[in-house]
């Protein structure tokens, strides 16, 4: 029995075979020729596609070049066009300026011939004027010589003779009209003077209180008295060294005066009390520290004075420094008057004469603010307030019109301008009328002064203050540079230098204190 596939014989299968593969080749045949045949339809289709794309685009491009020449051709024709216009209208212009030339020679040639008639005519006339001139001349010289021989003299002789007559009379003429002008300018500028010192005053009248050495500080009650005398009196020790101003404790009910000739050392004791009260905390280091804030506020109180004196008196651009030493001036007083209200009230004074004599005014209040300017430093530098003012203005770029001002408000030197005249007549007014000044109060104070100098000249003293109205001298010690033993001996010198130096009722007591402290912190 012969095997089979399936139950099929394999020469079937095989058959089977061969007629799967001879299909598999028919197909791919006739499929490469269609594929093929439709490739060369598609190829020639594009290139009929391409042919008639080329014909398109050369009929376009021949038609844009027929465009484009039409274009250039109507462009030139229109350029062609535009210049032989042009060109006409020039000629026309030039025609035009020929024809206008041509007329302006003809009226030139007409005026030429005007003007020949004319400088004939005036030739003339020169010639008829020479003669006539002439002819005078000749009748002068008669006459002169008639007048010679009449009156005995030359004509230089005569001229000379009426001009010293002339020269006489006008002399005297000159010399009645001088003396009756100069009448007149005196009395009118005494007039006008008056007037303008007159109507500063009024204008310018400013109340001043005379400056007092004491201060009275309010206690809310009168158990505040023995806190601020402290256990054996150190807390008010402790404030008189720190402040150099003695603190009176009496019987006044809830107050507490301080007296002392330095208004800048009250006013700082004045607050560093009232801070201490409010805080209710008093002893030696708490008033150390409130005597530092309130230094510190005194100091900014100095500025802001200053800064309100020159906006009040309207003197502007001044260097800061300048403005801290005008806020200065306010615990500085000259025979009882506040130097600070003294130089505005100066200011405000050469202003107005100024603003009426009809010059700057802004210069002269500038010159009057600033003319006790020293006085601020003098306390502390030797040398006159007027050579530290003139030092200061110098150092500060102030105009040479001001330091002239300042140099000269006492009659130190010669004033260079109205100005310096004005803030010596200002000056002279604030300081001479009625209530301004009280010399005893300065003399005072120049004592108190005196004493701390003498006190101050000795190596080994940190400060020195004088209190109780000139009966003490309260000297603080360096303790490392004086001993307890040399404390004995400076106190004996000061002590005869004083008594040698100065003039002064009573005694005074020299009292030299010398303090130790050792601070530590855990």
């Amino acid at each position: 029995m012969r095997p089979t596939i399936f139950g099929v014989s394999p020469g079937v299968v095989i058959a089977i075979v061969v007629i799967f593969l001879l299909a598999v080749a028919i197909s791919f045949a006739v499929g490469y020729f269609m594929r093929k045949r439709t490739a060369e339809a598609v190829m020639g289709s594009a290139e009929k596609e391409a042919e008639s794309i080329i014909l398109d685009a050369k009929k376009t491009a021949e038609a844009k070049k027929k465009e484009i020449l039409v274009e250039a051709k109507e462009e030139s024709m229109k350029t062609k066009n535009e210049l032989e216009k042009e060109v006409r209208d020039r000629k026309n212009e030039l025609q035009r300026q020929e024809k206008r030339l041509q007329q302006k020679e003809e009226n030139l040639d007409r005026k030429t011939d005007s003007l020949d008639k004319r400088s004939d005519q005036l030739t003339k006339k020169l010639e008829t004027a020479d003669k006539k001139l002439k002819a005078a001349e000749e009748l002068l010289a008669g006459r002169q010589a008639e007048l010679e021989r009449v009156s005995g003299m030359t004509r230089e002789e005569a001229k000379t003779l009426i001009l010293q007559s002339l020269e006489n009379d006008l002399k005297h003429e000159k010399a009645v009209l001088i003396k009756e002008y100069d009448s007149e300018i005196k009395q009118d500028c005494e007039k006008k003077a008056r007037e303008v010192i007159a109507s500063a005053i009024q204008r310018c009248a400013v109340d001043h209180v005379a400056e007092s050495t004491v201060s009275v500080v309010t206690l809310p009650n009168d158990e505040m008295k023995g806190r601020i005398i402290g256990r054996e009196g150190r807390n008010i020790r402790a404030l008189e060294s720190l402040t150099g101003i003695e603190f009176i404790i009496d019987d006044t009910p809830e107050a507490v005066i301080l007296s002392g000739f330095d208004a800048m050392r009250r006013e700082i004791a004045r607050i560093a009390l009232e801070k201490l009260i409010i805080d209710g905390r008093v002893h030696p280091a708490r008033i150390e520290e409130m005597v530092e804030k309130a230094k510190k506020e005194v100091e900014q109180n100095i500025k802001e004075e200053g800064e309100t004196a020159t906006f009040e008196t309207g003197v502007h651009n001044l260097h800061p420094e300048l403005v801290r030493l005008l806020g200065k001036l306010k615990f500085r007083t000259s025979y009882g008057q506040n130097v600070l209200k003294h130089s505005m009230e100066v200011a405000r004074l050469c202003g107005i004469m100024a603003a009426e004599l009809g010059i700057d005014p802004a210069v002269a209040k500038r010159a009057g603010l600033l003319h006790d300017i020293g006085k601020a430093i003098d306390h502390d530098v030797d040398g006159s307030h007027i050579e530290l003012g003139v030092a200061l203005c110098r150092k500060y770029k102030e105009s040479p019109i001001i330091i002239n001002a300042v140099e000269a408000h006492h009659g130190d030197v010669e004033p260079e301008s109205i100005a310096a005249v004005l803030v010596q007549a200002a000056d002279a007014i604030s300081a001479a009328r009625p209530g301004a000044r009280r010399e005893t109060l300065e003399s005072y104070i120049k004592r108190l002064e005196s004493l701390e100098n003498i006190a101050d000249t000795f190596e080994g003293v940190e400060k020195s203050f004088a209190i109780q109205a000139g009966r003490e001298l309260r000297i603080m010690i360096i303790p490392d540079m004086v001993d307890d033993d040399g404390m004995k001996i400076m106190a004996r010198e000061i002590a005869e230098k004083i008594h040698n130096e100065l003039e002064y009722p009573g005694k005074i007591k020299v009292n030299l204190i010398r303090e130790t402290r050792a601070i530590d912190y855990a």
